[in-house]
Order: structure tokens, then sequence, then C-alpha cells
């Protein structure tokens, strides 16, 4: 079986995705970069976290091959579900787990980390949102991604602001949707207490993990900039439990 892990970008996807990962391995599956080298995916499973990429037929039935001869491993997307990864994941090949955060506080980190990216000489993937207008435009599309995700009825979904608040209660409900045989057990416990907020360091490399202030959009964007992303995400901000 694949577990996939998908997440709106900025959202602690890679945090997500390490601590879904390291869980898998720790419940019988196996390391995703070890699946990678094994079957030489290298040019589908990419950067450290093992991303997809697009979740097309081209894409996902090489990485199909390993867990059909009974490999359990997790990797990791941004995109939404197309027709295949839908039915297969109906047909449970496949448990996707899918992260998202106030897309509000993700379009202002996401700005924000291509800005330092080009002040600091090394451009990344959010360096061409050169204005907040942008961002919002960017962010639109992750928003439609998500209420993709929100209609895949076996699908498991957390908001990034309750991981970080409510930790242990949404763990409990990951270990469930995982089925994971012995939470209990040290090496369960101990993965647990490696990806509880503050224990994480900015610097893990794949963990994208940073300072994590749930509403902080509503002081450092200005008033017309905070007005446009309102506007632009409109009802479905109270749809994900968002207020105004």
């Amino acid at each position: 079986m694949i577990v996939l892990a998908v997440g709106m970008p900025r959202a602690g996807s890679g945090w997500h995705y390490n601590l879904v990962h390291d869980l898998v391995v720790a419940n019988g599956g196996v390391d995703a970069r070890q699946i990678r080298q094994r079957y030489h995916l290298g040019r589908i499973l990419t950067e450290i976290n093992c991303n997809i990429g697009a979740l097309t037929s081209k894409r996902l039935l090489p990485v199909m091959v390993p867990s059909l001869l009974g490999n359990t491993f997790a990797i990791k997307a941004h995109a939404g579900p197309k027709p295949l990864a839908l039915r297969l994941i109906s047909n449970g090949y496949i448990r996707p787990t899918y992260i998202y955060r106030d897309p509000r506080a993700a379009l202002l980190s996401a700005y924000e980390y291509g800005q330092r990216g080009l002040e600091g000489g090394r451009a990344n993937a959010f360096s061409h949102l050169t204005t907040v207008e942008k961002a919002i435009d960017f962010m639109l599309e992750y928003v439609a991604i998500w209420q993709a995700w929100m209609n895949v009825e076996k699908a498991h979904t957390l908001r990034y602001e309750d991981l970080l608040s409510n930790y242990d209660a949404e763990v409990t409900h990951l270990l469930d949707y995982l089925a994971v045989t012995n939470p209990d057990a040290p090496k369960v416990q101990a993965i647990i207490e490696q990806y509880r907020p503050g224990q994480v360091s900015k610097s893990d490399k794949g963990l994208h993990f940073h300072k994590g202030q749930a509403e902080r959009f509503r002081t450092a964007l200005t008033a017309e900039q905070l007005e446009k992303a309102n506007e632009a995400f409109g009802g479905d901000l109270q749809k994900m439990g968002y207020s105004i």
C-alpha cells in the first residue's frame, strides 16, 4: 500500500510527511528513500521527501509496482487527485492524508520565503511570487485542491493549526487512520516526541517547519491586501473553519 501525504504549500507539509513516513516505517513499512533507490524511481519521487508531483497515471503506475510487490511506504504530494488516484484510493491501494492551513497564512509564508531566497541569492520555488497579489493568485489553485481532497471520502484531513495546538489528539487520529498496531511501542512514542511542536528545528532539512504563528497575516498584510485575500477566498475560509 502507498500512504500519500498531501499538503497545501507552506502548511507544514514537510513536517506532516516526515511524521507520517516514520510512523509507517515503525508500523512495518519501508523507508521511501530505499524504495526510490531500489526501484529506480528517482525521476518520479523527487527531492528529499519523495514528492511524486502530479498524480498522473504516468507517475503513479511505476510507483505502484513496489507497492503491489508487498511494500508499504509513504510518499508526498501537493497536487489534487486524478481519476486513477481516486480509483486506487477507493480500492484501498492508496491511503491519503491531507494537511491544509488558512490560505492567508500560507500565501504570506510562501511570499516571504520566496523573497528571503532572492535576498540570499538562492531563488526557490516561491521566488516568482514577487507581490502579495501574485501569492493570492497562486494560493487560489491550492484552495481548489483543498476542496478536491475534502470531497474524497476515504481521505484523512487535518489542519496545520490543529496539529500545532492540539498535537496529541491529532496524532491519535493519525495513528488510527494509519492502522498503527502498537501505538504505545517505544519506537512509535519516540517518533511522536521527535515531531512534537517545539522539538522540530527549522534547520531540519525537508521539514519546512518555521514560525507556526496562526494569524500573523492579520498584522503582516496591509488592510488592502487582507481585504483582497478575504475576497479571493470568500466562503471557503469559513468552510475551512477560519474567521474572516
